[in-house]
C-alpha cells in the first residue's frame, strides 16, 4: 500500500484499509513509498499495475476496485472463510 494502515497516502489504499477495518481483519500494511524497488517489484510479482494489492496467505487477491467489489458482493468474506481468517460480519 501507499502509506501505512494508520496513515494511508492515497485514496485507494485508504479504501482497502477501511474495508479491512470494517471487517476487523488483522492485517499488515507495507509502505511501498519507502522503497522504489519494492514498489516496482510487487507490480512485477503480481503482474498487476496498481497499488494497493491485497494478499491472503501469500495469494494475490486484487487491487482496490476488485477488493471493493468483492466486499460488496460478499466474495471477500468467502475468501477469508476459505483461509480460516477471522472477521466480523457487517450488518
Amino acid at each position: 500500500m501507499k502509506g501505512t494502515p494508520d496513515a494511508p497516502q492515497c485514496g485507494f489504499s485508504m479504501a482497502v484499509v477501511n474495508i479491512l477495518k470494517i471487517l476487523k481483519v488483522e492485517f499488515k500494511g507495507v509502505n511501498v513509498l519507502e522503497n522504489q524497488s519494492l514498489r516496482e517489484g510487487i507490480k512485477q510479482f503480481s503482474d498487476w499495475p496498481t497499488i494497493p494489492q491485497l494478499y491472503v496467505n501469500g495469494e494475490f487477491i486484487g487491487g482496490c476496485d476488485i477488493i471493493r467489489e468483492m466486499f460488496e458482493t460478499g466474495e471477500l468474506q468467502k475468501v477469508f472463510d476459505e483461509n480460516n481468517i477471522e472477521y466480523t460480519e457487517v450488518q
